[in-house]
């Protein structure tokens, strides 16, 4: 997934009813709040989207519903591999690509155990890409069931297959968002950060864009610094949304993604706050901390005259 501009692509939320069921109307609006706030593209399925906690029917289900709503006016990437052999891995990878995405999400920490060499994750993945020709690929460094961290060396050998056109990288770390810029550079491929700390930086860089929680609660204001970010008139703005998100982050983190449904019910979207993952206690004070995010919110989004 490469565009020419950079692009905002969010790792969907799944809306659930109070009895734990799939909201589908509730998944139909968020769709299109995304896509009305500017967003590139659509991550489905992913840790947001609670995907651990969903059948691999339910899985399928809503990624097809997510690429119907958006009717091929982004592309829509969706997580692929879950735990078990490596043949049903790919057997699920084809399934999802047939489902309409542009590309197919692979776990990093799916494909090797924290133990296993560097040397197992890639011939378990060059394999994964024998057993499904044709398919596009792209890495998610998930937190679950662990956090691997692909190095710049492994991102470019397998983006010179000419397969792998994604990453959602994780790693928090400026330098190695460089290196592996610098590993993949002219190919048909785009490195998300889902890192906001340095989130102007990594544009700057040459990052794709982003793909973060923080879209989640205010879309709009990452497309905003996604189309923004090297303007010289707005340097002072962008830091100021630079900054906004820096010292709330831990507000966004604190039992998510409960949180950001939270949010988003403030701004009028119909979504209830259930979620399948058990993620916390969704407490007085943590509501208070979204409250105040969200008034702090409609002062920034005013001063940079979005429709808040």
């Amino acid at each position: 997934m490469q565009h020419s501009s950079k692009g905002f692509i969010p790792v969907m939320l799944m809306p659930f009813q109070n009895d734990g069921q799939i909201d589908y109307p509730a998944l139909t609006g968020l769709t299109e709040m995304y896509l009305k706030a500017g967003a590139a593209g659509l991550f489905a399925n992913c840790l947001s989207s609670e995907m651990f906690e969903l059948s691999a029917e339910e899985r399928l289900q809503s990624i097809r519903h997510i690429v119907d709503v958006a009717g091929g006016e982004v592309p829509v990437v969706a997580t692929g591999t879950f735990a078990g052999p490596l043949t049903e891995q790919a057997d699920f990878v084809k399934q999802v690509y047939e489902a309409g995405t542009e590309a197919v999400i692979v776990i990093t920490g799916l494909l090797a155990r924290p133990e296993e060499s560097e040397a197992v994750f890639n011939e378990r993945f060059h394999r994964l890409l024998d057993w499904t020709p044709g398919v596009p690929l792209g890495f998610y460094e998930c937190p679950e069931p662990y956090k691997r961290v692909l190095s710049a060396g492994q991102l470019g050998q397998f983006v010179g297959t000419g397969r792998v056109t994604y990453h959602k990288d994780t790693c928090l770390d400026i330098e190695q968002i460089r290196a592996k810029l610098a590993a993949t550079e002219g190919h048909q491929f785009g490195l998300y950060d889902a890192y906001m700390g340095h989130a102007v930086e990594s544009l700057r860089a040459g990052a794709a864009g982003l793909s973060c929680i923080q879209g989640n609660f205010f879309p709009e204001l990452i497309v905003w610094l996604c189309r923004n970010y090297d303007n010289a008139s707005l340097r002072a703005e962008v830091n100021e949304v630079q900054e906004f998100f820096i010292k709330n982050m831990g507000v966004m983190h604190d039992v998510y993604p409960t949180v950001a449904k939270y949010s988003l019910k403030q701004r009028g979207v119909d979504i209830s706050t259930f979620t399948r993952r058990k993620v916390g206690n969704f407490t007085s004070t943590i509501r208070a901390g979204v409250e105040a995010l969200y008034g702090d919110y409609r002062v920034l989004s005013r001063h940079l005259e979005l429709v808040a």
